[in-house]
């Protein structure tokens, strides 16, 4: 037996920890096929589902492998609960002395500079900001990781953040006065330092990309990589191999540069007129593109007339800042740190204006106050490939929704690791028993006006049936807004609406209010856990392809057609496969839950395709009755309340 069989055994590591447990054969599969991939240094793609124990499957043989491991994940919530919970428990089960360490991306730790910069500025914020602004100062005399993830009475989204972190635009590094106490210094020192450290992706491959240009130096070289919820990793990549000019850089420039202007350099007025006109400019610029967020392509944007004039605008307005920013030089660290962002913010304003670029997707995005635009390329598979070669590690990509009908091509190609070993592990689910998915019949198609009423005709028996225990969930924020209207106006749940609130605040919310029903779009699609008879309803309003306006789709799928390939059967379907099994997922979390998955698309049982669908998802009771799944629901309920 070996050390890894020893420690899943009746009488090994796990057992010593973890109440009532009972090794799992799927779960000892996947813990071998690591430690082989750790041994020989190669690579495995495993999905394990739902209930399997992937944490522990991976963790325990890179901790017996007594290799550097660093360990990325897609979420905070799971980077929080690996560092808090999973692993200092195999750590004190195993006796070992593994040092770990949490790195976190720089926006997650106080700065502070920025903090006693605008103590001096804070006539400039709104009575929120101030409230929250106070909270931040005294919380920083307390504490000792300047995580603000601490500030559990700040929401996740205020706008006070951005003043008191730092970006890599704005950062004086070795130049900071406070660079002894800097807590990301200090955070980047312990992770060189420790045994196992615990990352995101977005800080792996911003450090990966770092390191293509010579200056990667936020992740320490380790012998052992996993990626957790790696089914995110083929869209981050490529953007981290991208470029992106946003108008939020520009804005926190102007902020600085008029922050110096009336601290320190008050005798150059031309300093506060040119940050002015630029802070105007870039702001009119969001200001030509649609309320709602939204994604776009920006080879075909820039040639619509008043975009192309307002982009030079913004080019005018920048270089007159910069020119004085110029004149201003060496009169101290933050200007010349100014100076630097404005040359870069130039140089990126040049890549996005010369959009004939081949192998490349030009696209914007939106969010309510910004604009950012990106150069992606199609393909990160060379150079994700060669990395991986050249590292002398081993590899381990794992997510409950890697694989598409039983493949897992869709994701090896994009990465470039189609030599890779890989692992399909079922969940120990009983989902015949537990669940029922049903596809309702008769529904409008997406584009007719009466479907949001029919949605919502659906949703409000099984509402009510669930007692409230309910998720809708949507392919667009314009399907949910349509919906919720119905819905507050003809039933007395509670309605969770996201963008009225934070996420954490909608979840907090949901589970302490029996009758809550929560609406939300893609972020809720993944990486949300309610577990028992607080979740038994989950309603999905269609089938999750990309929209054929996303630029990203576009670009592949044109680059597809040229290499001969179908850009639907390649691309566009094992996309909306993963996103389905990912909304699925958060319907049965443990072995006593028990409910209904409701999709509202047709497409499902009428077209071929759908079998590609129903094979990848777990093995379900389907039914096109809604009316037997409110019985279900309703008895669900009843028993639970006995």
């Amino acid at each position: 037996m070996t050390p890894v069989e020893q420690a899943f055994s009746t009488s090994g590591v796990l057992a010593k920890v973890l109440n009532g447990y009972s090794p799992r054969q799927a779960q000892i599969d996947m813990a071998i096929e690591v430690e082989l991939a750790i041994e020989n240094q190669s690579s495995l793609v495993a999905e394990a589902g739902t209930g399997t124990g992937k944490t522990f499957a991976y963790l325990l043989p890179a901790l017996l492998s007594e290799k550097k491991v660093i360990v990325s994940t897609g979420t905070k919530n799971l980077q929080e609960q690996l560092f808090h919970k999973d692993i200092p428990l195999l750590r004190k089960a195993m006796a070992t002395k593994a040092q770990m360490a949490l790195l976190k991306g720089r926006a997650n730790y106080l700065c502070l500079y920025r903090l006693a910069l605008y103590q001096q500025e804070r006539g400039q914020l709104d009575a929120q900001s101030l409230a929250d602004f106070v909270k931040v100062q005294s919380w920083s005399t307390a504490t000792h990781t300047g995580d603000i993830g601490e500030l559990v009475d700040v929401a996740e989204d205020s706008q006070i953040f951005p003043f008191v972190t730092s970006t890599v635009d704005n950062c004086l590094a070795k130049d900071c006065p406070n660079i002894d106490d800097c807590y990301l210094v200090k955070a980047r020192k312990k992770a060189i330092d420790a045994d196992v450290v615990v990352v995101n992706h977005h800080l792996f491959f911003a450090d990966m990309a770092l390191k293509d240009t010579g200056f990667g130096e936020l992740i320490p070289k380790a012998d052992v990589v996993v990626f957790d919820e790696a089914h995110q990793i083929p869209d981050i990549a490529s953007e981290y191999f991208g470029d992106a000019f946003s108008t939020r850089q520009i804005l926190e420039l102007c902020s600085d540069v008029l922050q110096l202007y009336r601290t320190e350099l008050t005798d150059v007025k031309q300093l506060g007129k040119a940050a002015e006109k630029l802070q105007k400019t870039a702001m009119e610029f969001r200001l030509l593109f649609p309320h709602d967020p939204g994604r776009g392509n920006w080879r075909e944007k820039i040639q619509l007339p008043r975009i192309h004039r307002s982009f030079e605008n913004i080019k005018t307005d920048l270089d007159f800042l910069y020119q004085v920013l110029k004149l201003c030089i060496s009169r101290s660290e933050a200007i010349d740190n100014c100076f630097e962002r404005a040359v870069a913010t130039l140089s990126k304003y040049d890549i996005m204006a010369n959009v004939e670029q081949f192998g490349m997707s030009f696209w914007y995005e939106t969010t309510r106050r910004h604009v950012v635009l990106h150069l992606t390329p199609l393909s990160v598979a060379d150079k994700f490939s060669d990395y991986i070669t050249q590292s002398n590690a081993g590899w381990i990509f794992t997510s409950a929704t890697i694989a598409v009908n039983g493949g897992f091509e869709h994701f090896t190609e994009q990465l470039g690791i189609s030599s890779a070993n890989t692992l399909l592990v079922d969940s120990p689910f009983d989902y015949l028993h537990q669940s029922q998915l049903i596809v309702p019949r008769y529904l409008p198609d997406a584009q007719n006006p009466a479907r949001a009423n029919a949605l919502a005709e659906i949703a409000i028996p099984l509402i009510e049936a669930s007692k409230g225990a309910c998720f809708m969930l949507f392919t667009s924020y314009r399907m949910l807004n349509l919906v919720a209207d119905l819905l507050a106006e003809r039933i007395d749940n509670s309605l969770l609406v996201q963008g009225q609130m934070s996420k954490r605040k909608m979840l907090d919310e949901f589970i302490e209010n029996e009758s809550a029903v929560l609406l939300a779009t893609a972020s809720f699609w993944e990486g949300v856990d309610v577990r028992g008879d607080k979740l038994t309803c989950v309603i999905i309003d269609k089938l999750p392809f990309a929209s054929p306006d996303d630029p990203m789709l576009q670009a592949r799928s044109e680059d597809a057609r040229r290499q001969g390939g179908d850009p639907f059967q390649d691309i566009q379907l094992p996309q909306a496969v993963i996103a389905l099994k990912q909304g699925v997922g958060r319907l049965i979390r443990d072995v006593s839950d028990q409910g209904i998955m409701v999709i509202c698309d047709d497409r499902l049982v009428n077209r071929p395709y759908g079998q590609v669908f129903l094979s990848s998802l777990p093995d379900m009771k389907r039914s096109r009755d809604t009316y037997a799944a409110e019985q279900f629901l309703a008895n669900l309920h009843q028993v639970n309340n006995q």
